[in-house]
């Protein structure tokens, strides 16, 4: 009977335990709270590099006119003439800059203005020889054009799937255009003294730019991207001075007409800059 009277009372102080001790405040940390992953956008200030490859479209036409005299002393005609050569001044190489923009993503579609800066190696060298009715011969002569530094302005819309951008481009390009042109002419027996000159030019060239890519972003921030572009800097006129000179003061007038457009494919990548950060949730105890 005794037995069974003290195994109660250790039973019923344990109860009494638990109840006090599920009373008492808990000293246990909270739990560390883990914030989800942020959702992914390709909205941003981003800048990165490109390397490709381009070739040119390079059209020239060169005209050399006037009127020469049949009896330069006697200024016996005059007699007009318009000589015309057609050639190219395709150029392939290296092509190769940084770019900079901002991309504003709206539910699915991707909107953004970029600009880019590219050095290249196009060059290329022709060498012809046109025939000049005003000095009955052949004029060997050659043609240097070189393009150099260039660049763009352009809009960019595009549709993301996630971390897919399929993009158009466009707008305003740029670039510096060199041309020389050098003519080496012993003479005849009419003029045995003329030995050719040498023109220069240099210009900044405006145009128009379009093309499309793809972008991927292997991280939040970083991303490659692959890209095709036309670009179309017009025409321009070069006038010779030295080249192609008069003797007895008749009216000369030679000049090399050019139409250039560049294609070009390329490779690039870009960090973008984290310019807005979701404020963190934190849990209430």
């Amino acid at each position: 009977m005794l037995r069974k009277l003290l195994m109660a009372s250790v039973g019923a102080v344990a109860l009494a335990g638990s109840a006090l001790a599920a009373d008492l405040p808990s000293r246990a940390p909270p739990p560390v709270y883990l914030p989800p992953a942020p959702i992914f956008t390709w909205t941003g200030v981003y800048l990165g590099g490109q390397i490709g490859y381009g070739w040119t479209n390079h059209n020239s036409d060169f005209n050399h006119n006037g009127f020469y005299y049949l009896d330069p002393i006697a200024q016996l005609g005059p007699v007009y003439f318009a000589d015309a050569y057609h050639h190219n001044q395709n150029a392939s190489g290296v092509i190769g800059g940084a770019h900079v923009g901002y991309n504003l993503q709206i539910n699915q579609w991707v909107l953004g203005l970029e600009g880019d800066v590219d050095g290249s190696s196009l060059s290329k060298t022709v060498n012809f020889s046109p025939y000049s009715t005003y000095y009955a011969d052949f004029i060997p002569t050659s043609v240097h054009t070189s393009l150099g530094v260039q660049g763009s302005i352009r809009g960019r819309i595009g549709i993301a799937f996630d971390r897919v951008l399929l993009y158009g481009t466009g707008g305003v390009a740029f670039g510096g255009f060199n041309t020389s042109l050098n003519t080496t002419y012993g003479g005849n027996i009419l003029y045995p003294n003329y030995f050719g000159g040498h023109d220069s030019f240099s210009s900044t060239r405006v145009g128009w730019t379009a093309g499309g890519g793809i972008e991927y972003a292997v991280t939040n921030n970083w991303s490659i991207r692959a890209e095709y572009r036309y670009t179309d800097f017009g025409r321009t006129t070069n006038y010779l001075v030295n080249s192609y000179t008069p003797f007895f003061g008749e009216a000369i007038y030679s000049n090399v007409r050019h139409h250039l457009a560049e294609n070009r494919v390329q490779v690039g990548f870009s960090y973008k800059f984290d310019t807005y950060h979701p404020a963190p949730v934190v849990a209430k105890y």
